[in-house]
């Protein structure tokens, strides 16, 4: 089969945005499981940076072993005090007991620094003695960490992450061995700066479940955020006051929390509030957190409260001009038992789930038959308003296909199924959001009929429209047999970090191991979009011409392009212009749904 993924968010957003990103955003699969990570043409490239499972960590000062697997969320701190580029940190989601590098998940430290267009990794010698390229984040002095799977990076590039692993017993987080093998009560330090915390003692699986700051420079871990609640944190954002700290939960019911520090930078002290949209008067309800059986029971007080309940929230980002919120609901093919398990304990439904109920399944939670029909097989990103406390659909995935059919030979170009991972970059002055894929089914349209491997990728949305929709996304990147998609950071203008994670062994190295890689060349990838285009005379007309990256409309139209021998290539619906960047030089046709025809000369 040959598959075209053609993003038609390739479609150009307006005349008035700074520059758009202007490669080919076309990926040709010919294979629904590639062995490599599968990469649009020129300019963008990839350099493999970590290999996990493969590179070594230092654990001690003459002691190294090899990595874990399963690359997950990747931190970034800039180095403001040298030529390098700064820290980076990536979290391994795995359950393992390892002596060695420390049982449960873990984390991974590293400098970089860019030579040319390439990246390096920078050799270092730590404060507690340890020289050497990787270094294994420690964690034995809180206790050891479970499952780190997504994180936050504050504005000033301090790291958090995030323990996903939620067990209610120490039998289940001992594993038959396999997971932590110290399963005796657990001892808090005296220096966690959370004075209610500080010397309580709790069981080994009430441990873990928190956010965790970490030093990235020294590779130790500093305290386990107690303050913020144990929750099964996925993600979280800290907003640019540095004090707002957003938060959710993988799971479902989910519920979206955040933490106000009283003063900035300092999360030791503040509040920690539920968001229940149903509110008569502010929308963010006060839960307790000042003991540490306030801490254990955040999700039992959130439904006590009436809070408001979500389909597994995994990522936040917050758009760096609006400082509006963004976090993906993962989706799942059947959540209604959790749903309306939440409601009999006081929750409530938010009004996304709500329209959804409504207008996909024709049904409503108050319905005998809700727990029937719902479903929620491709999950969707949730905007917050920080500015009036309001949520609502940003970008819904899909496309949902009511039969189930999904014919390779008949599968949609613009389609986003479960997203999960989400970030921002910002291209010569030109912000996108930065969608990456965990596909959590094969069934209705989130891959091909037949198709096994559940093909993971990564899109990027233009800001600068208002409007979104699926056809406006530009895919970037697709990821090897068995991987997902996550971590996508950026930490140049012209670069950013992205893990492939899990992937099948059977792949060629590296990509036959969990591995941070960069994408880089952005830079070299925009346009300026200001020039106005120039039409002369009447009727159906395109501008420029010869053109080499986009071409106008001087009317709001549907186009084909067709080539010299009548072949139809490609079909717009409903646009102004459109990126012909990825057609070779040629003579080609452009015809709109009245008949009328355009010679186009491609150059």
């Amino acid at each position: 089969m040959n598959i075209f993924y053609s993003a038609i968010g390739a479609v150009i957003l307006g005349f008035g945005a700074q520059a758009q990103i202007a490669f080919d955003p076309t990926i040709n699969i010919t294979n629904w499981s590639p062995a490599t990570v599968v990469m649009p043409k020129h300019p963008l490239r990839i350099q493999p940076i970590f290999v996990g499972g493969h590179d070594f960590v230092q654990v001690g000062t003459n002691d190294s072993v090899v990595a874990k697997q399963w690359n997950d969320f990747i931190g970034f701190t800039p180095d403001n005090n040298s030529s390098d580029l700064g820290w980076v940190t990536v979290n391994h989601e795995m359950i393992q007991a390892n002596p060695a590098i420390g049982d449960g998940g873990g984390m991974t430290a590293f400098k970089i620094k860019q030579v040319g267009d390439s990246i390096q990794v920078v050799k270092q010698t730590l404060a507690d003695g340890r020289s050497g390229k990787f270094m294994n984040v420690k964690f034995d002095g809180t206790g050891n960490t479970g499952m780190n799977c997504g994180g936050i990076i504050s504005p000033d590039g301090r790291i958090w992450t995030a323990e996903e692993w939620w067990q209610g017993s120490n039998t289940a987080i001992f594993a038959g061995g396999a997971g932590f093998t110290d399963t005796s009560d657990f001892t808090i330090g005296n220096n966690t700066g959370i004075s209610w915390a500080n010397g309580q003692t709790i069981k080994r699986h009430q441990n873990l479940n928190w956010m965790v700051e970490i030093d990235p420079v020294n590779a130790q871990a500093i305290r386990k955020q107690y303050n913020w609640g144990r929750q099964p944190f996925e993600g979280g954002a800290i907003a640019a006051d540095n004090k707002t700290v957003y938060l959710g939960q993988d799971a479902t019911p989910a519920y979206f929390t955040k933490f106000v520090a009283n003063t900035p930078g300092d999360f030791t002290s503040g509040n920690l509030y539920v968001y229940k949209e149903d509110a008569s008067n502010s929308k963010w309800i006060l839960l307790s957190n000042s003991s540490m059986s306030d801490a254990l029971s955040i999700s039992a007080q959130a439904e006590t409260l009436g809070a408001t309940m979500f389909n597994r929230i995994e990522w936040f980002a917050i758009n760096p001009q609006t400082g509006k919120v963004y976090f993906t609901c993962t989706g799942r093919d059947n959540p209604t038992s959790q749903l309306l398990g939440g409601r009999s304990r006081g929750a409530t439904f938010s009004s996304i789930t709500l329209d959804l109920a409504a207008t996909r399944w024709a049904t409503h939670p108050d319905s005998t038959d809700f727990g029937a029909l719902y479903r929620d097989y491709y999950g969707h990103i949730v905007e917050f308003d920080p500015s009036t406390d309001g949520i609502s659909m940003f970008l819904e995935g899909g496309p949902y296909l009511q039969t189930g059919n999904a014919a390779p030979l008949t599968y949609p170009n613009n389609h986003l199924s479960n997203p999960d991972g989400l970030s921002f970059m910002t291209v010569n002055g030109n912000v996108y959001m930065v969608i990456q894929e965990d596909l959590n089914g094969s069934s209705y349209g989130r891959v091909p009929t037949g198709e096994t491997n559940r093909l993971c990728e990564m899109f990027l949305y233009d800001m600068n429209d208002p409007n979104p929709s699926l056809s406006k996304l530009m895919k970037i990147t697709a990821v090897p047999k068995g991987a997902e998609i996550t971590g996508a950071v950026q930490i140049t203008n012209d670069i950013l970090l992205v893990n492939s994670q899990h992937p099948s062994t059977s792949n060629p190295f590296p990509y036959n191991n969990s591995l941070t890689f960069a994408i880089i060349g952005f830079s070299k990838s925009t346009v300026g979009m200001n020039e106005e285009p120039n039409f002369e005379g009447e009727g159906f007309q395109i501008y420029p011409n010869p053109a080499s990256r986009s071409l106008n409309f001087n009317e709001l139209s549907d186009v084909a392009i067709y080539d010299l021998n009548g072949r139809r290539l490609e079909v717009y619906r409903n646009v102004e212009k459109i990126d012909v960047s990825h057609l070779a030089p040629a003579v080609y046709f452009v015809q709109n749904a009245k008949g009328d025809v355009q010679r186009l000369i491609i150059q």
